[in-house]
């Protein structure tokens, strides 16, 4: 590979949510970026200020097909992470988390770049052990309507150890909790976007089972930091690390928290909780503290006020 003046990072579903943040970061940090991205979910208005940079560029590529780029290291964020999405073609879900990790640490292996892949809190399933650390197997439905994702995730992970084990390739695993903040859709699906855009349009809150089931939420900026951190760490730690904030919330607390921040007087309409949904979720996140130093900084009020703020713009 040719010597560069600067990294270059290749960032698949770099169009997404998480995806354009982390474009945005890696270019104030004197990268070089490649934006892959097929538009299933990802959007080109979330790099569009980006375009003018002399260092990034943006490919329309789907991963499950190969492709070809000389880079120093890959960010692997693509697939659809909302149920509402990823549900919407279930066997593409999996194609993507499978194939296209494939070919991504193919691209990985013949480049000798480093290589990130964005797991997820779902490979625990509905845990049976609380907060969950990263030694934890999981409680998944292999054959449930969250599978696709579930699963798919879970056999990203395998395939970033064995190539790290068999052809010594660098891989990282971070296993990403809840994450909110500007730039996700406002047809997201996910309790927080959901909240808000309800509030905001004056329509009732849609909880699902009573609201005392847990989670907890990073934000966007917190989060891309523990990305960054994990893909700078020495070559011999791969992971998994659990990336989240360990503050635990109810859903019902998280909508009051909503309705309060908007001022908003919609009121709360209740649903049956969904097949498979996860009654509590927390991270311990004391791997990520020790090992990458990385604690998230941003209490939930500030984040939701951010995001607000963010969506009262894109719904005018």
């Amino acid at each position: 590979m040719a010597t560069r003046s600067h990294p270059r990072a290749l960032v698949a579903g770099g169009a997404g949510f998480l995806g354009s943040h982390l474009c945005e970061r890696l270019l104030e940090r004197g990268s070089e970026v490649i934006c892959v991205d097929n538009f299933q979910t990802g959007a080109a208005d979330n790099v569009q200020h980006l375009l003018a940079h002399p260092g990034f560029s943006l490919l329309a590529h789907d991963v499950t097909t190969p492709l070809e780029a000389e880079v120093d290291c890959i960010f692997n964020l693509a697939c659809p992470a909302s149920p509402l999405h990823y549900r919407e073609d279930p066997v593409q879900t999996v194609r993507t988390s499978v194939i296209g990790t494939l070919n991504l640490l193919e691209l990985a292996r013949r480049g000798n770049a480093r290589i990130l892949q964005a797991s997820t809190s779902e490979v625990y399933g509905d845990p049976a052990e609380h907060p969950q650390q990263e030694g934890y197997h999981g409680n998944v439905n292999p054959i449930g309507p969250r599978a696709c994702y579930d699963e798919g995730k879970r056999c990203a992970e395998t395939l970033c150890f064995d190539y790290h084990r068999q052809h010594g390739l660098r891989t990282k695993v971070a296993r990403i909790f809840n994450t909110y903040g500007p730039r996700m859709r406002p047809d997201d699906g996910r309790v927080v976007s959901n909240f808000i855009v309800q509030a905001l349009r004056g329509q009732p809150l849609t909880l699902y089972g009573d609201g005392a089931q847990t989670r907890s939420f990073c934000y966007v900026d917190d989060l891309i930091e523990g990305l960054l951190g994990l893909m700078d760490s020495p070559d011999d730690f791969c992971g998994p690390v659990n990336l989240g904030n360990p503050a635990e919330f109810t859903v019902g607390e998280l909508a009051e928290q909503v309705l309060r921040l908007t001022g908003s007087s919609s009121g709360i309409r209740y649903l049956p909780l969904p097949e498979d949904d996860p009654v509590r979720r927390q991270p311990d996140i004391g791997l990520a503290r020790n090992t990458l130093g990385w604690t998230p900084a941003t209490p939930l009020e500030d984040g939701l006020k951010r995001t607000i703020a963010y969506f009262n713009q894109v719904l005018r």
